[in-house]
């Protein structure tokens, strides 16, 4: 009996050993998996999942994920060899800049020199290397530069006046990003045909300047002049995508040169809920628009005087030379009449992200500077409409801002010489006559319904109705009131016709029938272009003012083309 009993027992005591020895193996293995797992998702972090991880304040300030690579080498070598290439590179800049200057001098100067030029003895400092992919026969690098230098410049330059004024250049401190192209490539030392260098990006240039012996504030505006005259020479003669082209071995490098590869046509339509930067009364509110931060490139838009959401409804255009890397910035201003102007807010859109030859409408958020990326502050937004039509389009797009837009076969014909031919005009001269394109047409607009409209009445209702205003002409039409709906549906088609269709727009607006009188609900405001390109189209459109809602229209184009020629 005591046999059988302990052979049971030794069996059981077996195959609990068993049980445990294997669930000990799983969760072992299970565990492996796990760590495995994790590592391979650590192996794949990037610097955005690192910080999402950690906040700011804990992240280790040891911990640096960059893609450029460090160059303390190559500053060591540049502290030594400084000497030299400071004394050869003073002579050379000071003999190219001389002419750049010059081209930008202003008006209130008459000439402009510089008696003395030098670098200093503080050398820049290279930050970082990086290699840019490249599909085609070069190699792009881009290098980190920061140069908090001791030059010894001085301008020599003389007012209309007469006045001889030697203005020193001091205190400069530059951080930028130069970008280096080495194309093409060949079988030839030293493998590459030229070389073309730009300011890729400038992220800090601070500089002062005084009279040697004297205070440069004591002449109005001499002070602005020079700072903008500088500030455009750098901006419009190096910073990207304008490029300097030095071939190494002969051939024809004009591909390498910076050319205009597209037009951008940019309605600024409004603001809405803008910041109120006055203590008396509203803002009065106007934008600047820009893609290349010159002077003679920036457009600005009238002042809408004492309105937190003004409608602009202007049109601008600008030359795209690079669509992969430039952007269209929009500031927004509160005009102080004699005083300086006070930023309200801005936003920049990339060119990248358009479509080319299709309308893009987007609102912007306003922020306090496009280098903060951090701005939970509401400062309003800004309403765009976008189109970018790069040069030699093959789809059967046509630019509706160019004059041909609006040119019969029958008017091109008469336009054309005595053989028949078409005749052709400069770029200089098409641009001066996109002004003159009128389209007219009459459009159709089906207000189909409404939804979700906030409440108005005390009983959670409202009485809802539409008022549709053309702005140029200020034709009105008004669908029927409906009753006790927050989701009305009148399926009423209205008719304008329509004078000027690329300058003009449609303001919606949806109001609450009151016995005593009536509630404003919301607005929709929109422009023509989309549906000129399109014909036709359908959309659901939010109300802006209101709490909630949205309208859906229908639109469509009949087109009666004609063109001015002055």
């Amino acid at each position: 009996m005591g046999f059988v009993f302990g052979l049971v027992l030794g069996i059981l005591v077996g195959l609990a050993i068993i049980v445990v020895f294997v669930r000990l193996e799983n969760h072992r293995s299970k565990l492996r998996s796990e760590l495995a797992t994790t590592v391979a998702a650590f192996a794949r972090m990037t610097v955005e999942d690192s910080r999402k991880l950690l906040p700011s304040e804990y992240y280790p300030s040891w911990v640096v994920f960059s893609h450029r690579q460090k160059l303390k080498w190559l500053n060591l070598h540049l502290q030594k060899i400084w000497p030299y290439v400071n004394e050869a590179a003073s002579e050379l800049i000071k003999t190219s800049v001389e002419p750049i200057l010059e081209q930008y001098r202003p008006m209130i100067l008459s000439s402009l020199k510089f008696s003395k030029f030098t670098l200093g003895t503080v050398a820049p400092q290279f930050t970082g290397v990086s290699i840019i992919e490249d599909e085609g026969d070069g190699v792009t690098m881009e290098l980190e530069m920061q140069w908090d230098g001791n030059p010894s410049i001085i301008l020599a330059i003389k007012t209309l006046l007469g006045v001889s004024l030697p203005v020193q250049v001091k205190d400069i401190g530059f951080t930028g990003v130069f970008r280096l192209i080495f194309k093409p490539l060949v079988d030839e030392f030293p493998c590459f045909g030229a070389v073309c260098y730009s300011l890729r990006e400038k992220k800090n240039l601070e500089f002062r300047l005084k009279v040697v012996g004297g205070d440069i504030s004591t002449i109005p505006g001499i002070y602005d002049a020079i700072e903008g005259m500088i500030r455009d020479a750098i901006e419009d003669s190096i910073a990207w995508p304008v490029r300097k082209v030095v071939p190494i071995l002969p051939g024809d490098y004009s591909d390498l040169e910076l050319k205009p590869v597209g037009m951008l046509e940019v309605k600024l339509v409004q603001a809405k809920d803008l910041t109120n930067k006055d203590l008396i009364g509203k803002s009065d509110p106007y934008a600047v628009v820009y893609i290349r931060p010159l002077q003679d490139r920036m457009k600005k838009s009238k002042t809408i005087n004492n309105d937190l959401n003004p409608i602009w409804n202007e049109h601008f255009e600008f030359i795209v030379e690079d669509a992969s890397t430039q952007h269209l910035v929009v500031k927004v201003y509160d005009d102080e009449g004699v005083q300086s102007s006070e930023l309200i807010g801005c936003a920049h859109v990339l060119l990248s992200e358009l479509q080319p030859g299709k309308v893009k409408d987007v609102w912007l958020k306003l922020v306090k500077s496009l280098e903060v990326q951090r701005d939970n502050k509401n400062r309003g937004q800004v309403h765009l409409e976008l189109l970018y039509c790069p040069f030699g389009m093959e789809n059967g797009f046509v630019n509706p801002f160019t004059p041909n837009f609006s040119m019969t076969s029958l008017e091109k014909v008469l336009k054309s010489g005595m053989n028949g031919t078409e005749a052709t005009e400069t770029p200089k001269e098409a641009t001066q006559k996109r002004k003159e394109v009128i389209i007219r047409g009459v459009l159709s607009v089906t207000i189909i319904s409404a939804e979700d409209l906030p409440p108005v009445d005390l009983i959670g209702k409202a009485d809802p109705y539409v008022v549709l205003t053309l702005k140029k002409s200020e034709t009105k039409n008004k669908t029927r009131v409906v009753n006790d709906s927050l989701n009305p549906v009148w399926n009423q088609t209205f008719d304008f016709v329509v004078e000027d269709g690329l300058h003009d727009m449609l303001i919606i607006e949806v109001w609450d029938h009151d016995t005593f009188g009536k509630d404003y609900i919301g607005r929709c405001i929109m422009t023509l272009t989309r549906v000129i390109l399109e014909g036709e189209y359908k959309d659901s459109l939010p109300l802006d003012g209101a709490k909630s809602g949205k309208l859906n229209v229908q639109l469509k184009w009949m087109p009666q083309p004609i063109y001015r020629d002055s």
